[in-house]
């Protein structure tokens, strides 16, 4: 595991931050319910009914809950390497909890499937370039021939100037969302040293790489980039 990702780890295992967690992410990402409802109506057009959805970085719970409120039908199989984040992610789920199976691990400790669909919202962002192929080709393995695929997470221009700007916009929508100034400085510091970023670009590319087909962006939020991709 790369040094970044073992960073944010350490916190998502903190009890009082885990507990604080799902606060964060609303000040942070532009529009995160309408990206939920995006990747749930994505995922929608190609998967049956009683379909079962693998959830890659399932902490927090609260993409699953959205998944569950709009379709009764499907099941789940929730995965994140933070044991407290999948705790708050069963609480979150309320009364569609019998409807997911927590897996405290990364991909390789998720079911052999084959799952009708997945998502990834927030997470790849951790993971560095070959890792993060390592980890969507084993995602891939995990599906139906060809199920869909949704991602989203940090990814914008990573040339210098660009990326210091972009990162001052990350920031700045984050405070200008009700973040408390001096939390949201920390929090961009550590993406600045410890996230590894990558293009838009290189996003696609490691897509393709991992055998992804049919990639397409279809959602941007300053920071952030959202995919949806078949296995």
């Amino acid at each position: 595991m790369a040094d970044g990702a073992r960073h944010f780890l350490h916190m998502f295992k903190d009890t009082a931050a885990v507990a604080r967690y799902n606060d964060g992410p609303r000040r942070f990402v532009p529009g995160l319910d309408g990206l939920q409802r995006m990747t749930t109506l994505l995922l929608a057009e190609r998967v049956p009914a009683d379909a079962h959805i693998l959830v890659l970085g399932a902490g927090g719970g609260s993409e699953m809950r959205a998944f569950a409120d709009a379709h009764p039908g499907w099941r789940f199989t929730g995965v994140d390497p933070a044991g407290p984040m999948l705790d708050l992610a069963a609480e979150v789920m309320g009364p569609h909890r019998a409807r997911a199976q927590m897996v405290e691990g990364v991909i390789d400790d998720a079911p052999v499937g084959p799952f009708d669909g997945a998502a990834c919202l927030l997470t790849l962002h951790f993971l560095a370039y070959a890792e993060r192929v390592r980890t969507l080709k084993a995602l891939r393995a995990r599906l139906r021939c060809g199920a869909p695929f949704v991602a989203a997470h940090g990814s914008f221009p990573q040339e210098a100037d660009a990326r210091d700007r972009w990162l001052d916009r990350y920031a700045a929508f984050a405070i200008a969302s009700g973040g408390d100034p001096e939390q949201v400085a920390k929090g961009r510091q550590a993406v600045a040293e410890h996230v590894d970023m990558l293009s838009p670009e290189a996003d696609e590319a490691a897509m393709r790489e991992a055998g992804f087909t049919g990639i397409e962006q279809f959602y941007q939020g300053f920071t952030w980039r959202g995919w949806v991709a078949y296995g």
